[in-house]
């Protein structure tokens, strides 16, 4: 790239199941990274279950967000049933390419990806032909004989259409693919480099891959040797992605040490924090809301959605408010992305008979969390919550489960500024109540954790940070081109 066009480049940032649907993490870091960025134009390939989130967008989109492509993993086949009968068979080429991909040897992607590039071609006819029966035959008999045939066959069939539909995707042409995670974003990533010879970035906040795995061990939808095609499938997308990406970062050592042990080559691996904007949690006279001072709030900035356990969050609280009546529960965020599980979560409270529990919704979260006097997050999952890092920009200790980077956060990697709160198990009533009482019974320990929290903040997590790390990122790219 030449010096007359000022390095601007034309970015393509991919994500999956987040922005700009949903609000928080992820969602606020890609929105954060655009509008940083004006100098640059980004469009945005976005991938969603269906499409009945076709544009419905919790954010405003930035002026340099020029255009919004969406892929529906559980789509329909829109070629016509008189369409594509010259693809009807594979040649020698294309079948053992898709055999490849199912026993996971060798894996032979560019002819796939060149096979799904065909405008006429029929997923439908592709998932019930002979070729797919025959190439699915092969696997069942040199792995999985013990099981039943049908049962093998519809099942690949289901785990392999969100991957022909993503392989179906007709990527726009960007100067960088900017994928923030791997899975079907680093497919499409990795496809869009083999077409426009594009350089391709990849970001991961959790891992994704490990991600993908612990759900799956937890899912009931599935069982037995189903479990294992699942992962492994996962696995092989995030393999591709890592062997042609020319950076992949990572929020914290320990994630980037799992991208390693996942097959990402170590030379090409960096470690970016997230970063936040301080300013935004200076106490301002704009800040009016005055909660009540006879009681300590707790407050937690999150999706009401299973992945953070806010039904472990409401117990624990319970039995808080049993030993210190003066507790109070501000669950901020979100209801509408898991309505159903919302509701129970309103209901257990109602079970419980637990008072002061206050579900705000969407929040304005600078101005409730200045009044708080400690965050707390019992996800079962996480990568670097931007939520701790928040709290410690009002100075407010967090309580927090051990996921993701909540340890570092809480107690440092390399510092000398103390502990910034308590981390407990995952899903561990007993612990998370007595994380809430130790800081309930001391406004010292509060202060003096919250002090430690933000020193920790901003030696490290600072918006400016952030923009600067991938300021060089792109940069480097720009002149690579």
């Amino acid at each position: 790239m030449n010096g007359s066009r000022n390095n601007k480049m034309k970015i393509c940032m991919v994500a999956e199941g987040c922005y700009p649907y949903v609000v928080g993490g992820v969602s606020s870091w890609i929105h954060s990274i655009i509008k940083s960025f004006p100098e640059h134009e980004f469009i945005l390939l976005t991938i969603v279950a269906n499409r009945s989130f076709r544009g419905k967008f919790a954010y405003e989109l930035p002026d340099n967000l020029t255009q919004v492509y969406e892929l529906y993993l559980e789509d329909s086949d829109w070629v016509r049933e008189g369409d594509g009968k010259r693809q009807k068979r594979l040649n020698k080429e294309e079948y053992e390419a898709l055999k490849s991909l199912l026993l996971n040897q060798n894996v032979k992607w560019k002819p796939l990806f060149e096979l799904f590039s065909k405008k006429k071609f029929s997923l439908n006819k592709l998932l019930m032909g002979p070729d797919f029966f025959r190439a699915v035959r092969e696997c069942y008999q040199l792995r999985y004989p013990e099981v039943v045939f049908s049962d093998f066959l519809w099942t690949m069939r289901s785990i392999y259409l969100p991957l022909f539909l993503t392989m179906r995707m007709d990527v726009p042409k960007a100067d960088l693919y900017h994928c923030v995670a791997t899975g079907y974003a680093g497919i499409l990533g990795c496809m869009a480099r083999n077409k426009y010879h594009c350089s391709l970035v990849i970001s991961e906040h959790g891992i994704y891959t490990r991600e993908r795995e612990e759900e799956l061990i937890r899912a009931k939808w599935v069982e037995g040797i189903y479990k294992n095609i699942w992962i492994e499938q996962f696995k092989k997308m995030s393999k591709l992605a890592y062997s042609e990406a020319e950076l992949v970062t990572s929020l914290y050592e320990h994630a980037r040490e799992l991208q390693i042990e996942l097959g990402c080559p170590r030379e090409i691996t960096m470690v970016t924090p997230n970063g936040i904007d301080a300013s935004r949690f200076v106490v301002t006279e704009d800040m009016k809301r005055t909660l009540e001072e006879d009681m300590i709030h707790v407050g937690a900035v999150l999706r009401v959605t299973p992945i953070k356990d806010v039904k472990t969050l409401i117990r624990a609280f319970a039995f808080a408010k049993e030993k210190v009546p003066a507790l109070k529960l501000w669950i901020m965020g979100p209801t509408d992305e898991d309505p159903e599980y919302a509701e129970e979560c309103m209901e257990l409270v109602q079970t419980l008979e637990v008072k002061d529990v206050v579900f705000t919704g969407r929040v304005n979260v600078p101005e409730y969390l200045w009044q708080m006097d400690m965050t707390i997050l019992t996800s079962v999952s996480e990568g670097q919550p931007l939520t701790i890092l928040e709290g410690y920009a009002a100075h407010k200790p967090a309580i927090a489960t051990d996921v993701g980077n909540c340890r570092g956060l809480i107690y440092g990697e390399g510092d000398s500024f103390g502990d910034a709160g308590i981390l407990t198990h995952v899903m561990n009533v007993e612990e998370i109540t007595a994380a809430i009482l130790e800081l309930a019974y001391s406004k010292e320990k509060r202060v003096e954790m919250g002090e430690n929290g933000y020193k920790r903040m901003m030696s490290r997590y600072k918006i400016e940070d952030m923009k600067a790390a991938y300021q060089k990122i792109y940069r480097d790219i720009a002149d690579w081109m």
